[in-house]
């Protein structure tokens, strides 16, 4: 049988739902246990060997075991896991989401999950902080089974509902879970581990679940390759003290050696280079300071490692990086970076949005919310904001596209002024969540305003009696007082009579002396009318109704009806079958 390589495990949560302190927990246990090293610790990975897992689970452990440990991805927040990708889907093998079961799915919970739904990655809930639960007894380390079964019966009630509620939380975004030990079929059922990050406890369940799942996943998957070429995703690109330009690294596969010939992926085109050191951390007890590496000469997947290279100044985080030999490979690797690049990156000649990312990775999440929300996007590429986005921007016929989303990038020189100079908004923050919901927002709240306008623009509908004894005027134009009997009747509208004939059209209004441009249901004054005569078309006592346009009164009838008065859609109604004496399909 091909030997497995490391499984790679991504931890993803809520703020301060406990993602470094579980690690953390496992670290400590195993310096506790086992003065030896043995754990290494990388810049955005922690290497957990199969030894320590055994001994973290060795009261209940029962998996025949190939795989050499797992690789848990723990750079803080969700960036990391956006940049951890692979053809077709995320780098990580699996995920562990972590979530307060006292609070439940929060913010960034959310945003997590829409991430494991993008990369189709398979999922373990830590439901964490099960030491907080009110009347819970701690045991240090213990299995979660073995200390559940010794809570009082009410504390157990307490914690059962908080599962049950988090079960309900899962499924409402289509995910069916239940607690892993009530568990047949792991592979449709989301399993949730009650675990404490601060006893420990819980812990021993949670990673022979891991094992025994991410080896089950690679062996159908046949991602077993821990010989053959090395290849790997770039997790950020920064400068080293004494060293210059690195890269942090996730090797996913193969064997990777100093000297080895690399083409990485980057901002304009691949870049070809050489390895000239391999750096990985000391030992966890000598984990104090970050900066310590080591050199070695070779690393195997699944490892976290720091690259050091020349002229990987414009490599591009979240990409891809390979081994090469031939003239052959590196063609290869270029046509495939540049038709997966296309296959992200989005530009239309259509309408739509401007999104702007720091990574592959993030702007495929990205693309994949925007058009959950049916956000049309016109151009979506890595980097920093400038003014020919904004240009593109402002060309857009509709205004609710005529923004730019920003995540996680900067704003070049000149851009703010800008957008201002051609009505651009740009939304920019460093978390996906925030981001969609802020320019989500803005859009109801435009589209709103836009609504509201229509509304405004509406000709809606009024009845009103001619006072006899307030004719000031009889023609060109007639000026009487009127009562208005229902509605609100405004200028230039025109008028009919209750058999449908023209009554003119309101050329102005006036109460107390003042123009008016609205008159209220019950109000009193005095209107100009238009195309009538006092004595020949109208005798100065009628009942008027305003004469409403088919298409407004369309929209009136089926959206609008609950925004009128009672008196007003009685009139309304009054006025339909008028208009429908003659045309009985008439606004129909």
């Amino acid at each position: 049988m091909n030997k497995l390589r490391t499984p790679i495990v991504s931890v993803l949560g809520h703020v301060d739902h406990g993602k470094t302190t579980l690690l953390d927990k496992i670290r400590r246990t195993r310096v506790t246990a086992k003065e030896a090293g043995g754990i290494t610790q990388h810049i955005g990975a922690t290497e957990i060997p199969i030894d320590l897992i055994k001994d973290i689970c060795r009261d209940i452990w029962n998996v025949k075991v190939t795989v050499p440990g797992l690789l848990f991805i723990d750079t803080p927040g969700h960036k990391a896991f956006t940049n951890l990708r692979r053809r077709g889907g995320a780098l990580a093998d699996l995920a562990v989401l972590i979530i307060d079961v006292n609070e439940g799915v929060m913010p960034q919970t959310e945003e997590a999950i829409s991430i494991l739904k993008t990369f189709k990655t398979p999922f373990v809930v830590a439901a964490n902080k099960i030491d907080c639960i009110p009347g819970w007894q701690s045991i240090e380390y213990a299995p979660f089974l073995k200390t559940y079964a010794q809570q009082e019966e009410f504390t157990k009630k307490k914690l059962d509902n908080r599962i049950y509620e988090l079960i309900g939380q899962l499924y409402s975004y289509g995910f069916s879970a239940e607690r892993f030990d009530m568990i047949r079929d792991f592979t449709h059922t989301v399993a949730i581990v009650p675990v404490s990050a601060v006893t420990g406890e819980g812990i021993p369940e949670l990673l022979m679940l891991l094992v025994g799942l991410a080896q089950r996943y690679l062996e159908e998957n046949l991602r077993l390759h821990v010989e053959g070429r090395a290849k790997g995703t770039i997790l950020e690109v920064k400068e080293e003290k004494g060293i210059g330009i690195t890269c942090d690294v996730i090797l996913h596969d193969g064997t990777l050696k100093v000297g080895d010939k690399i083409a990485i992926a980057g901002k304009d085109d691949i870049i070809v280079t050489h390895v000239r050191g391999i750096l990985k951390p000391r030992p966890a007890k000598e984990m104090r300071v970050e900066s310590k590496f080591q050199g070695v000469k070779s690393v195997t997947a699944a490892a976290g490692v720091k690259l050091v290279a020349p002229n990987i100044e414009g490599v591009l985080a979240g990409s891809e990086f390979e081994a090469v030999e031939k003239e052959e490979d590196i063609l290869k690797f270029r046509e495939r970076i540049k038709k997966e690049y296309e296959e992200i990156t989005i530009k239309t000649e259509e309408e739509g949005v401007i999104l702007k990312a720091d990574t592959l990775g993030s702007l495929e999440a990205l693309i994949n919310e925007l058009r959950e929300l049916e956000i049309p996007i016109k151009r979506a590429e890595v980097g920093d904001v400038d003014k020919r986005d904004v240009v593109e921007a402002s060309a857009n016929r509709d205004t609710l596209n005529k923004i730019i989303l920003a995540f996680n990038v900067k704003l070049l020189p000149g851009v703010v002024d800008e957008a201002a100079k051609y009505g651009v908004r740009i939304f920019r923050e460093e978390i996906i969540y925030s981001l969609l919901d802020k320019v989500n927002e803005w859009r109801e709240e435009e589209k709103l305003a836009r609504e509201r306008q229509k509304i405004e623009a509406l000709i809606k509908p009024a009845k009103i009696k001619l006072l006899k004894e307030f004719i000031f005027r009889r023609s060109k134009p007639a000026v009487v007082g009127v009562k208005i009997l229902a509605g609100e009747l405004r200028k230039d509208v025109k008028l009919i009579k209750p058999d449908g004939s023209s009554a003119g059209s309101v050329r102005s209004m006036q109460k107390e002396g003042e123009n008016v441009s609205v008159a209220k249901e019950g109000g009193e004054l005095a209107i100009a009318i238009d195309g009538v005569t006092i004595g020949r078309q109208l005798m100065g006592d009628e009942e008027l109704y305003v004469d409403i346009p088919e298409k407004h009164a369309k929209i009136l009838e089926r959206n609008l009806m609950d925004s009128l008065s009672e008196e007003a859609k009685k009139a309304f109604k009054e006025f339909l079958e008028i208009k429908r004496r003659e045309n009985p399909f008439w606004g129909k």
